[in-house]
């Protein structure tokens, strides 16, 4: 089993796994304890990424080590574990320096990889369109730029020969000779990928906010939530859209809208977005800023929580944490406890509500809820009303179709080539109806 190059460096490679044999590793500091099993999300993540799991180690730390996260004591046990359980990779649930990652790599002889790596690579299998895939590919350069130093000491090792004179005379220990050539240019190739890839998607990005902003028209609402929360299932329920589900976490990476019906000639745009996740690498939330668009411009969020799963409460605040970077936070929203029919200790739903008393217990699989909840978007939709009589021009089916949809005709004359509209109507979608008009 050659699993003894990591020394020099030489055997950084991108994580592609084919039933990899995975030791899981977590590092708990003091008060920062998950509900739960701590590692049950790195395995989720690892059976994501087709890994298979052969062992767990969980360490608790007053102070981490700086060199090598756990200790070197920890490392040598962490390698003999391995060895016992033939695996190929060490799968940390913490996010680990450059520097960090290469100790530990020569202490335990096998690939090794943090969170952030191990999510990017699962989100570099599931993307399915281009877009999905330059916006990976950003996330993952970005990511993987400070680390290219750590990915050629082999070859600054082979340089450092050439004594205190030529190459070898530049920089330094540590950075003399062709290696310290070969990162500039590998970093300069980075920057220039990197650069271009923003251009990219800076051009999605108006294209987006142009559809996006051509459905003003309509009432637009985002599903956000926890990885594999039933988002799509409940797509799926209320709009037939026969969207793609499955028991992985990061199932769906592409932004997916269909009409929802609402009853009474009443509909909104309902829009399914990746799944969040603790800790969600920063470049990848700026990159896949454009595909969440319709959360960033969405009239209502729909939260939905995988209610029986015992950290629910954590993946709460995870999810606000990720709004909150994209600076919707404040948005109006209803959270929704997925899967209440499927709890099989009920004080997990009654502690839920006991915290969120605004929120629906659903089931997005049988139905349950989902009467209730068309009737509490239906309220969103219409809001607070005020009364008054608009004169519309019989030629303008937009507008006479905006107010069909989100107002209340009481009454109506005709007269001139108009319509005289006696209406109840929303402040909000008044105001949209002037910016309609206005544009």
């Amino acid at each position: 089993m050659a699993k003894n190059t990591f020394a020099d460096g030489a055997a950084r490679q991108a994580f592609a796994v084919t039933r990899e044999r995975a030791v899981l590793v977590g590092v708990i500091s003091d008060g920062h304890a998950l509900a739960g099993e701590p590692l049950a999300e790195l395995a989720e993540l690892a059976r994501s990424a087709n890994a298979e799991v052969v062992d767990r180690v969980l360490q608790k730390r007053r102070r981490l080590d700086a060199a090598t996260y756990v200790g070197r004591g920890k490392l040598d046990e962490i390698r003999q574990r391995a060895d016992v359980a033939d695996a190929d990779v060490i799968l940390f649930d913490n996010d680990l320096s450059p520097s960090q990652i290469r100790e530990i790599e020569k202490v335990v002889q096998r690939k090794v990889l943090d969170r952030s790596e191990l999510i990017l690579d699962i989100f570099a299998s599931r993307a399915r369109t281009s877009e999905a895939r330059l916006q990976v590919e950003l996330a993952q350069l970005e990511y993987t730029a400070p680390r290219l130093r750590g990915m050629w000491t082999h070859l600054e090792r082979i340089a450092g020969a050439g004594g205190a004179s030529g190459a070898g005379a530049v920089g330094g220990i540590g950075t003399r000779g062709p290696g310290e050539r070969q990162i500039e240019i590998d970093r300069r190739l980075v920057a220039n990928r990197v650069a271009l890839l923003k251009r990219k998607l800076a051009q999605i990005d108006r294209r987006r906010v142009r559809e996006v902003r051509a459905r003003e028209d309509h009432f637009r609402i985002s599903l956000v939530g926890y990885t594999n929360a039933g988002k799509s299932t409940l797509l799926n329920a209320l709009t037939g859209a026969g969207a793609r589900t499955e028991n992985l976490l990061f199932a769906t990476l592409d932004t997916l809208t269909r009409r929802w019906e609402l009853g009474g000639g009443r509909s909104a745009l309902l829009s399914d977005t990746v799944g969040f996740v603790r800790d969600l690498p920063h470049h990848l939330v700026a990159s896949f800023r454009a595909t969440l668009e319709e959360t960033i411009h969405a009239d209502l969020l729909l939260h939905v929580v995988d209610t029986p799963n015992p950290r629910a409460a954590d993946h709460i605040l995870a999810v606000q944490e990720v709004l909150d970077e994209l600076g919707v936070a404040d948005k109006p929203a209803l959270l929704l406890l997925n899967k209440a029919d499927a709890l099989e200790d009920e004080s997990l739903l009654t502690v839920l509500r006991q915290n969120h008393p605004q929120a629906l217990p659903i089931s997005a699989r049988s139905g349950a809820g989902l009467d209730r909840l068309r009737a509490e978007v239906e309220e969103r939709l219409l809001g607070e009303q005020e009364r008054i009589t608009l004169a519309v021009r019989l030629e303008d089916g937009r507008t006479l179709g905006f107010l069909e949809r989100f107002a209340d005709i009481l009454g109506r004359q005709y007269e001139d080539g108009k319509a005289i509209l006696d209406v109840r109507i929303s402040r909000r979608a008044l105001q949209r109806l002037q910016r309609l008009t206005s544009g």
